[in-house]
């Protein structure tokens, strides 16, 4: 598989990639949809299904319609396949993790490089078709700055049993610092192939569900802005974007994972008692090179130390992963139960090489893993008023979670405990740059929330709102983290607080229906997340003011609107590209920043369409002092200036034959 993928080191080629595609497409433009004599349409939308394994494994295989909404295809966020806030280095495809607090229930081996997640696919919650005809999708989006998003796919059912389909998946954006005079250079290639297929029998009582995904991931690392002399103590004389120096100049990441998923079930006794096997196999691989190690007075310039060699840096981590899990599950109309048991082997392998005086290779003594879970889920509900919801996990013989949800008409009550271990990179590193080897104890997380979420006005009323709420108290435990070692703001390694960390987080959101118009409002707030340990912004808000309505009459249905993000001002985590993790620092803050965009979209039957400016407010306020000093740009790491004001254009196309 790796040759099919050797196109991403060539930026001209891939940007015929998508236009083969679309070509590929268009002679089936004029019978997109079928008519039968009353001209009425017999495939579309309402006569695809999708079918997901979550609900394969609560017995409810039977799918939901197509999703073809407008609302929110113009936001980046929905482009990847993690759409929280998250904290990256301002391109598309670079490092980045989560902004808000989430609390961890994955027990177990953990590899911990997750700078790159939001690009790849998690096999357990992709798509599977139920198609009367042959399903095709596509999505591609195209920005003014080289940034670009390419989505296709295609399924098709086997008579009523089997569906079966393949995906293509591509991301690039071209460097938007350090490359002055060439607005081509090219800072990220992504590519991914999903095949899918689905197989239920007649009686419909044994379901499969199996995929097998390829992803590789490459980023040129540039280590941030490198200020000059001559830029002084204001951040906003660093918002020269590619004319800009940068550390870095022949770093990369990569990023390769492969992945095998399989799940079925088998009813023994109707949909009261039905068996289900889950096989999971995954493998990722990470390399870090740097061919251009630089010295100044006998020291490194960017990296804290020289551990093998000073003038190249290879560092490489192979993690492999299989779990097979069994278990019982069943529904009635009023309950549903599932029980099971989890067995895990993996193996991590790091290496790093150096060409000091003769070519090597020193490698860290293999971690192998062997862990057994058990868990299981317990649900009772009374129409839509009552539910609650009993639910955990257990791996032998020291990590565990458990929680308990109430619902009582529009109000619900959660309560969270989970203990886990670091995640193996925290516990051991070797590397050309750095080296740690950490005996560290497991976080222990107790996590409450209670919340409302109302509806006022029926599907009818001209006005409709609805309005979200909820409060949660988050108590954390010995809580391990990446901080700085030493006077070298570049120095780091995983640290573990003696110490409690407390948590108060609220959150609203209120959504209204007036017409034509249609507002969306949402903001998230934080208390005691700027202390040690944690870096997460006091107040993340995000605004969309739109009219939603036909035009043209009734050919073409649109939004235009605004969409404002706005986050309080902290001090961002610092991130190092050898290790491709963020740590704690405190010696950069980043101010209060507002991104503005301005977007229309529009429906045409199965085709639709986005124009936005992405950051129009750039540029717009200029004075020294108050709320928003910095006029030419944001920081949403320190010295990673954000993706300049672009123009972009997307596409989502289906196609039901």
């Amino acid at each position: 598989m790796p040759d099919v993928f050797a196109i991403c080191a060539y930026p001209r080629r891939r940007r015929f990639v998508p236009l083969l595609w679309l070509l590929l497409l268009l002679p089936g433009l004029s019978r997109a949809q079928v008519i039968d004599d009353s001209t009425k349409v017999i495939y579309g939308p309402k006569t695809t299904l999708v079918v997901r394994e979550v609900n394969v494994l609560r017995n409810v295989p039977e799918g939901t319609v197509l999703d073809t909404s407008l609302t929110g295809i113009h936001n980046s966020r929905n482009w990847y396949y993690d759409s929280t806030f998250q904290q990256d280095l301002g391109n598309v495809g670079l490092a980045s993790r989560r902004l808000l607090w989430d609390t961890n229930t994955q027990l177990g081996a953990r590899l911990g490089r997750n700078a790159f997640d939001k690009y790849f696919r998690d096999p357990a919650t992709i798509p599977y078709y139920d198609t009367r005809s042959p399903y095709t999708f596509f999505r591609f989006v195209q920005g003014s700055q080289g940034e670009q998003i390419f989505e296709g796919s295609y399924s098709r059912s086997i008579k009523k049993a089997v569906n079966v389909g393949i995906a293509y998946e591509r991301f690039g954006a071209n460097k938007q610092l350090g490359s002055p005079g060439n607005s081509r250079a090219s800072q990220v290639a992504h590519s991914g192939v999903l095949i899918f297929a689905r197989y239920q029998t007649k009686d419909d009582r044994y379901h499969v569900l199996a995929n097998y995904y390829v992803g590789r991931h490459r980023a040129i690392e540039q280590g941030g802005i490198r200020p000059s002399a001559t830029d002084g103590d204001t951040l906003s004389n660093l918002f020269d974007y590619r004319a800009e120096t940068v550390w870095l100049t022949q770093a990369q990441n990569v990023d390769n994972r492969d992945r095998f998923h399989l799940a079925h079930t088998y009813n023994l006794v109707g949909k009261g008692l039905t068996a289900f096997h889950v096989l999971d196999w995954q493998r990722q691989y990470n390399r870090y090179t740097d061919d251009a190690l630089s010295i100044s007075n006998l020291a490194p310039v960017f990296y804290p130390r020289f551990r093998l060699d000073s003038t190249k840096t290879d560092d490489r981590a192979n993690y492999r992963q299989i779990e097979n899990t069994f278990g019982l599950l069943g529904r009635s109309s009023w309950a549903e139960y599932r029980v099971y048991g989890r067995y895990r082997n993996a193996r991590l392998t790091t290496n790093s090489f150096f060409t000091r005086a003769l070519p090597g290779r020193v490698a860290q003594a293999d971690t192998a893993i062997n862990q057994l879970f058990a868990g299981g889920n317990l649900a009772f509900r009374w129409r839509k008023i009552f539910g609650v919801e009993l639910a955990g996990e257990y791996k032998f013989f020291n990590e565990f979670w458990l929680r308990g949800q109430l619902r009582l008409g529009p109000l619900t009550g959660q309560v969270l405990h989970s203990t886990y271990a670091p995640t193996l990179t925290q516990q051991r590193f070797y590397g050309n740059h750095y080296y740690w080897n950490r005996d560290l104890r497991n976080t222990t997380v107790d996590h409450v929330t209670v919340g409302l979420d109302q509806r006022f006005g029926d599907a009818q009323a001209r006005l409709q709102q609805r309005i979200q709420l909820s409060a949660s108290g988050v108590n954390i435990y010995q809580l391990v983290y990446y901080g700085q070692d030493g006077a070298n703001s570049r120095d780091f390694r995983p640290l573990q607080l003696s110490d409690s960390k407390r948590l108060f987080i609220g959150f609203v959101r209120h959504q209204l229906r007036y017409g034509v118009l249609r507002l969306d409002n949402q903001l998230t707030y934080t208390q005691g997340g700027d202390g040690e340990g944690l870096r997460i912004p006091k107040l993340v808000a995000n605004s969309r003011i739109y009219f939603e309505g036909h035009l043209l009459k009734k050919v073409l249905y649109s939004q235009v609107g605004v969409e404002t993000y706005v986050q309080s001002r902290y001090t961002p985590y610092d991130y190092s590209p050898s290790t491709q993790q963020f740590f704690v620092q405190d010696q950069f803050t980043s101010r209060t920043y507002p991104i503005v965009d301005v977007f229309f979209t529009a429906d045409i039957k199965t085709v639709s369409v986005f124009l936005k400016m992405a950051y129009v407010n750039q540029g717009l306020y200029r004075h020294d002092s108050g709320f928003f000093p910095e006029t030419d740009g944001y920081f949403p790491t320190p010295f990673y200036t954000g993706i300049p004001r672009s123009f972009q254009l997307g596409l989502k196309w289906n196609f039901f034959d």
